[in-house]
């Protein structure tokens, strides 16, 4: 008899053996219990219980608002125009043109649209992409934790080995407010002549650090002594307030060695259209290009003149999509506080990390699980962006604030019930 997961219920089968390579995936992302049965993963979990209670659900990281009206009026026309079968496998003439005038307008990056481009479904297919690609057997991929359940999962079915730096989190009242700092000792320690590939996730989920220049210079020139790989995820780019983003193959010596990854979906607020990309130096764009072509294929067709149609937005509109996604961090971070969690007030991105030890928390899982019940707030224990282990975050949740202003309300008024 074999032991196989089916589905998400882990039931045993008598007749098939489905266990296989998407099982240490699974189980890499922290998805196989002690007995080897499947659960799903935490956002997906958070979702459902989200449902089935009414809970405001502030865990999954999508907006419930509408992105700019000219980037979903391309869509429509899109659409209307025909434009519906397979595109060209590495983008649509105007997506390629778009990313490459977008790196130069933003950074001063020059990329080359017909060899240096490559549109993705998504940031999430970029990595697999990318790992897939170009990790063997063995290799080492340095990556900062807390990280992005994803690349765990990737890593492992790569068959790589994942050599974490991790981000230290400081408790209020240590020397500074309560957030995470990177000593750069672990960072050196981590990456050495076995590592083929550094992700470096800035600005970063689920912490909302931007990091600085000095971690940024460091990370280049370790992976030019090393040899190794950069891949840029840096999907949350233009979602910054007040600390400039810089792209790490702006670095010297970064360039010929660093994938960059884009995101339309989160720009604009069209998570589910899943229109991602990477750039880079065209050998190792080929060598994703190889790996896509295995994986969607192609995607969203009608979808990538519309993001073209976004990258080419004017500058004010760019900023006013940063200022409001900034005051709804504002908004729930001021609650958060009132509550009596210590808040760590993000730089970027769509998250807040609160640590809940102030409340009498010691286990944020637990606290997650039953604070749907508790004031009808759904969230997510950062312990989940971790490898097991991670003592100093085991109190600390993750909020999204990327709600619309009826969601946010309803949420803070909720959850000043916990006081």
């Amino acid at each position: 008899m074999h032991r196989s997961p089916d589905g998400y219920r882990g039931r045993v089968s008598n007749s098939v053996d489905a266990s296989g390579p998407w099982l240490d995936a699974a189980r890499a992302a922290g998805l196989v219990d002690a007995a080897g049965a499947v659960r799903p993963n935490i956002f997906a979990e958070m979702s459902a219980i989200a449902v089935r209670t009414g809970a405001v659900n502030l865990g999954q990281g999508f907006p419930d608002y509408a992105g700019p009206q000219d980037v979903l009026d391309a869509a429509a026309a899109a659409v209307l125009a025909g434009r519906n079968q397979y595109p060209p496998g590495r983008g649509v003439p105007e997506l390629v043109d778009a990313i490459a005038e977008h790196h130069r307008r933003f950074y001063g990056l020059e990329v080359d649209p017909a060899t240096e481009v490559c549109v993705t479904a998504g940031a999430t297919e970029a990595l697999a992409a990318i790992i897939l690609g170009l990790v063997r057997p063995g290799d080492e991929v340095v990556c900062f934790e807390p990280y992005y359940d994803a690349y765990a999962a990737d890593i492992a079915r790569a068959g790589g080995v994942q050599v974490n730096v991790p981000l230290r989190w400081r408790a209020s009242g240590a020397g500074g407010p309560a957030g995470f700092g990177l000593d750069h000792a672990d960072l050196r320690a981590a990456v050495t002549d076995r590592t083929r590939m550094i992700i470096v996730n800035t600005p970063h989920n689920p912490t909302g650090m931007v990091f600085d220049v000095a971690t940024l210079s460091l990370v280049a020139s370790l992976a030019a002594q090393h040899d190794a790989i950069l891949v840029a995820d840096e999907v949350y780019e233009h979602l910054t307030f007040g600390v400039p983003h810089r792209p790490v193959a702006t670095f010297p010596g970064a360039a010929d060695r660093t994938l960059l990854i884009g995101s339309g979906g989160k720009t604009f607020s069209v998570t589910g259209w899943k229109i991602g990309w990477v750039t880079g130096p065209a050998p190792l764009v080929d060598a994703v290009f190889g790996m896509k072509q295995w994986l969607s294929y192609v995607n969203g067709a009608p979808l990538q003149p519309a993001i073209a149609a976004g990258l080419a937005l004017p500058d004010r509109v760019y900023d006013a999509i940063a200022a409001d996604l900034r005051d709804r961090r504002d908004l729930l971070c001021g609650a958060l506080t009132e509550v009596g969690f210590a808040v760590a007030e993000p730089d970027a991105g769509y998250f807040v990390i609160a640590d809940a030890a102030p409340l009498g928390v010691a286990d944020g899982e637990a606290f997650c699980r039953a604070l749907p019940e508790r004031c009808g707030v759904v969230a997510i224990p950062v312990s989940s962006f971790c490898s097991p282990g991670r003592q100093d975050v085991r109190s600390l949740v993750r909020f999204a604030y990327c709600k619309n202003d009826a969601t946010l309300a309803e949420a803070v008024r909720r959850l000043r019930t916990l006081t």
